[in-house]
């Protein structure tokens, strides 16, 4: 994401300078991760196809079906998921309901912002240590999933803390951009204006 889209109020030239290219580079991760989810939605709809023309053509040397078409298709949408959280957090399409900020008086919005953005940054790093702690005892205690797909149950936990450590970041992101701009709702990451 541009530094256009998060104008900015005066600010120290290096600090301003370095938050901007961790900006980017988070926003480049960002990205990327969405690139991944969009190829897992993919894969997905490929492994359904797959799926529905085994049950309904017979085709000699094939199996009736693809067993494992369940197991890719709930494992893409929880991956899915986690890539793309980050990515809208940034691009401001997640579920915002900011009618009442519109609402009030600017600065009482404002205040809003940052109650809101703190308590979204401590909820990330509860479920990022959370994540964490999880996926080390999964991994610990050697559980397994047994599906069509059997998988050690901690590579699906292992994304979780990550994403939410993303999210945490984005956060304080958001933070940084709020407390360097207008002292008003703010207009940069939301989806309507």
């Amino acid at each position: 994401m541009s530094s256009a889209a998060h104008p900015q109020a005066f600010v120290a030239p290096a600090a301003g300078r370095r938050m901007e290219t961790a900006q980017a580079a988070f926003g480049r991760l960002y990205d990327l991760m969405m690139v991944l989810a969009c190829l897992l939605l993919l894969v997905m709809v490929g492994s359904i196809t797959l799926d529905v023309l085994l049950r309904n053509v017979e085709i000699p040397g094939f199996p009736r079906g693809f067993p494992a078409s369940n197991d890719i298709s709930e494992y893409a949408l929880y991956l899915c998921t986690l890539l793309g959280a980050p990515w809208l957090l940034r691009a401001g399409q997640h579920i915002r309901v900011d009618i009442v900020l519109r609402a009030i008086p600017a600065r009482l919005a404002y205040g809003c912002e940052w109650l809101s953005d703190v308590m979204a940054f401590a909820g990330c790093v509860a479920l990022a240590w959370m994540g964490i702690v999880m996926t080390f005892k999964s991994y610990a205690s050697g559980a397994i999933q047994i599906k069509s797909i059997v998988i050690p149950e901690w590579w699906l936990m292992a994304p979780l803390p990550i994403a939410f450590a993303l999210l945490a970041i984005e956060f304080a992101f958001r933070m940084w951009r709020l407390a360097h701009g207008p002292k008003e709702p703010r207009s940069d990451a939301v989806s309507a204006a």
